[in-house]
């Protein structure tokens, strides 16, 4: 009954989220309760989810604090050099600048840290999206697919949870893995320049016309109207704060090649694939520069602090990657000295903290939802069962073909339940069958983690609430996207080491 109801549960949340008849937050809370008391926790239940909240509380407050710094660096005016620099380099060109995301995710994400790595390419390239009228959709899903496949380094989570659980040295793991670990990141360059190909035939090259300049006027004296309020905010609301949860709000007035300088493209689409032309068919008057994170008369920069800024936030990010200190410390005093520095005032202040509360409140309350389905899983046995289940069914003719049948169930096993549960708990047992078939620990260990990039997309990893929070897409919509993707970048991986005769087959 506990392995029916664990499956269920999971397809029921899976579908309410991305049909979009639940939000994200609602689904991790009430689908989990009604299955929870099917299983019979009672009044149990409460302090299940409470136990699990507990251990989330350290990643809400780092994902609290994240947000409203990088908010204030947007605001201050810290990355509009950046974003000027790459649009430069990539000539405005959408397919371009999707493939530099996933090279900028790539590069990032060789410090084993998801969070860092998304915190820094949604700060560095969500402008530039919003600035073109590209979905930042195709921001997290590259983001995701490229960290979830170098999510196997050594010195990353999962490698080091499989070596520590098999008792192995995870440079065993991971170095006969390199060729699988090669194929998979061209894979993801592969769908990064396909989904960029995509964008660049909805949006055209994208160039800015006297149309652009034209179009501030209207919307200016509304944007000084907040002074002292941060635009960046507007762009970071929470998840499902605005329509369905992805961003399809105001970008710029854009003049296309191909298309008209008014902000539309020849088949009269707004820029973002959204209709927001008026009845006249002139560009409505809220898409427009002013109106974005980038608008360069908004009354939060601080372009005589870029330097003090720049320097804080080197300092914030080596101090993430040295680890000498807890990384929500570490945002909390960041996020302390840019509020004091850029904004000495009381009501400045004040005015900055409200301005951020609504994307804090989105991922902050994501993260613990997210606690109610781990409370659930972990406390009525639910995950237990569901992993005993899967063991029994495989029968013994099947033994020589376990570690094939490892890396496959790494897949949905790891994006069903936290990686400390599938590398401690379930990965021992099957590593203990399969030893009498022959198959080394170390085989086993390296079949485990091919199912990184989809676990990496699930609800229950803090870091892709974060990303999702921070470019303001719907859970759903990044799966439907993201998901057959990082499925078909896991069999690859698992083909490769099966072909090298890494992973025994047979």
């Amino acid at each position: 009954m506990l392995v029916i109801l664990g499956y269920a549960m999971v397809v029921v949340f899976m579908v309410m989220i991305m049909t979009k008849r639940m939000s994200p937050m609602l689904a991790l809370i009430i689908v989990p309760t009604v299955f929870g008391l099917f299983a019979g926790a009672g009044l149990g239940l409460g302090d299940m989810v409470l136990e699990a909240i507990g251990t989330l509380a350290p990643t809400a407050a780092l994902l609290m604090f994240a947000i409203m710094y990088f908010g204030l660096m947007i605001d201050v005016g810290l990355f509009d050099p950046l974003v000027r620099f790459i649009l430069r380099v990539t000539g405005n060109d959408p397919a371009k600048i999707v493939l530099g995301t996933a090279l900028l995710a790539g590069a990032v994400s060789l410090d084993g840290d998801g969070s860092t790595t998304f915190i820094v390419v949604t700060a560095a390239m969500l402008p530039i999206y919003l600035k073109l009228g590209m979905s930042p959709v195709v921001l997290t899903c590259v983001a995701g697919l490229t960290n979830g496949t170098l999510n196997i380094v050594p010195w990353g989570g999962p490698t080091a949870r499989a070596a520590a659980a098999l008792k192995i040295d995870p440079t065993d793991v991971f170095v006969p893995l390199v060729p699988s670990l090669v194929v998979g990141l061209l894979l993801c360059f592969g769908f990064a320049w396909t989904m960029g190909l995509a964008e660049r035939k909805r949006l055209g090259l994208i160039e800015f016309t006297s149309a652009t300049r034209a179009s501030r006027a209207p919307s200016r004296a509304k944007a000084g109207a907040g002074a002292g309020v941060g635009v960046g905010s507007r762009m970071l609301a929470a998840v499902g704060g605005t329509g369905g949860g992805m961003f399809t709000s105001p970008t710029v007035a854009l003049g296309l090649r191909g298309g008209k300088a008014d902000g539309r493209r020849a088949d009269g689409a707004g820029v973002d694939g959204t209709d927001e032309t008026s009845a006249d068919g002139t560009a409505g008057a809220g898409v427009t520069m002013a109106s974005t994170m980038l608008d360069p008369e908004r009354p939060t920069l601080r372009p005589k602090r870029i330097w003090f800024n720049l320097v804080l936030t080197v300092a914030v990010m080596v101090v993430l990657v040295l680890g000498v200190l807890p990384l929500a410390y570490v945002f909390m005093v960041g996020t302390a000295i840019a509020l004091l520095v850029n904004f000495p005032q009381l009501k400045q202040q004040t005015a900055q903290i409200v301005a951020h509360a609504p994307s804090i409140v989105g991922v902050v309350s994501m993260v613990f939802a997210a606690g109610v389905l781990i409370g659930v899983l972990d406390g009525t046995g639910m995950v237990a069962a569901m992993a005993d289940w899967l063991v029994a069914v495989i029968p013994d003719s099947m033994g020589p073909y376990l570690a094939g049948i490892t890396g496959v169930l790494s897949m949905p096993l790891t994006f069903f339940m936290s990686n400390d549960a599938f590398y401690f708990g379930i990965l021992p047992v099957l590593a203990e069958s399969a030893a009498a078939f022959g198959i080394t620990p170390a085989e086993m260990a390296r079949a485990s983690v091919v199912g990184q990039p989809v676990h990496m997309q699930s609800p229950l990893v803090p870091a892709i609430l974060l990303l999702v929070s921070l470019a303001n897409v719907n859970l759903g919509d990044h799966h439907k996207k993201v998901l057959w993707r990082a499925a078909v970048v896991s069999a690859a991986m698992l083909v490769v080491g099966i072909l090298v005769r890494v992973i025994p087959f047979g």
